[in-house]
């Protein structure tokens, strides 16, 4: 194995700025890539011995920044701006080993059945987000109700809305996920909360023109009628008659495993980022179990939900990773040379 020796960090990047929204600047950011490749001798990503892919889940202004809908501060407070910090500089330092960047996008419309408009109680009142989760006997019950105003929006008859809703709450229960919770609008396509954050878009980007590698965007839970926390299934597939409304997402986890090594950061630790890896290990263990060893977690690019005094998943978020770690994927820190991580075997040109 040769040893990869780290980059250093290009002179543009300021850490400061990555709990900020601005405005990439692009041609400059290209053209210093191109220099930054020569100047390094850094290659084309296709002439890459180790295919390495970087799974950056939802690293998106609504999730990373203290004044967006649902900031992701962790224990520290801080967590998601500091996570991005590291993410930033493990892409800048590896760049000439990693081969592709896939960022996910959670994508939503005001419509949809975790968005407060979907809901009315018998006062005609909508839920509270965050503070309300609508579990199977709340709609047996009426307490929740599909907002018939809706239905015509969605093509749905309100009956018939309301009938999916049932199910849906139902499948939930059957599935042994998680109670329907109901969000803050937020990742509102067309906005700019549904951004990358500027910091990881421009480190992206200079990924991409340094080298040749086209960023694979991958966007998810645009579906009115489903929750989509992992990027590779949706939380609920098919309507009552068993017809299909969203679909495992295949390709991605074909893609993934096809690479040599997959390394995964992201918000949130405690849900999009524990249920896609959840979901990853899930089709590794159908396919071959060995598989797991190519998966690395960057534990210090990814923080849990935490509310103070309302709720903390740290806990949760720590027993899904001791899980992976025991299946066989690697708990690693960004800080760490990739050639000295358990496992990697890192073929250079």
């Amino acid at each position: 194995m040769t040893l990869q020796q780290p980059l250093p960090l290009p002179d543009f990047f300021n850490p400061a700025t990555v709990g900020q929204v601005w405005r990439v600047p692009y041609q400059q950011r290209a053209a210093a890539a191109t220099q930054w490749a020569q100047q390094y001798d850094i290659q084309p990503a296709a002439h890459d011995l180790t295919r390495i892919c970087l799974l950056a889940i939802d690293v998106q202004n609504t999730f990373c920044l203290p004044e967006f809908e649902l900031f992701v501060g962790g224990q520290s407070g801080q967590g998601a701006i500091a996570d991005n910090v590291r993410l930033c500089e493990f892409i800048y330092r590896n760049l000439d080993v990693i081969t592709e960047i896939v960022p996910t996008l959670d994508t939503h419309t005001a419509i949809q059945i975790f968005h407060p408009i979907f809901w009315v109680n018998a006062a005609g009142e909508h839920p509270i987000p965050t503070a309300t989760m609508i579990a199977l006997a709340d709609v047996e019950q009426g307490q929740w109700q599909v907002n018939p105003a809706i239905a015509a929006s969605l093509g749905w008859e309100p009956a018939d809305l309301q009938q999916y809703a049932l199910h849906y709450t139902r499948q939930l229960t059957q599935d042994g996920k998680y109670p329907l919770t109901v969000w803050p609008y937020h990742s509102m396509l067309g906005g700019i909360g549904h951004a990358l954050v500027a910091a990881v878009e421009e480190a992206c980007f200079f990924h991409a023109i340094a080298r040749t590698s086209q960023t694979r965007f991958e966007l998810k839970g645009n579906h009115p009628l489903t929750e989509n926390y992992s990027v590779l299934r949706p939380e609920v597939t098919q309507d009552t008659t068993g017809q299909a409304i969203a679909q495992p997402n295949t390709p991605l986890m074909q893609k993934l495993l096809a690479f040599d090594a997959v390394m995964i950061a992201g918000q949130a630790k405690s849900h999009c980022v524990a249920w896609t890896i959840a979901d990853l290990l899930t089709e590794i263990q159908a396919v071959d179990p060995t598989l797991a060893q190519k998966v690395y977690l960057l534990e210090d690019c990814t923080s849990p939900v935490v509310v103070p005094g309302i709720v903390d998943f740290s806990e949760s978020a720590d027993a899904a990773f001791a899980r992976f770690a025991a299946a066989g994927m690697h708990r690693v820190q960004s800080t760490q040379p990739i050639a000295t991580w358990d496992g990697m075997r890192l073929k250079l040109p």
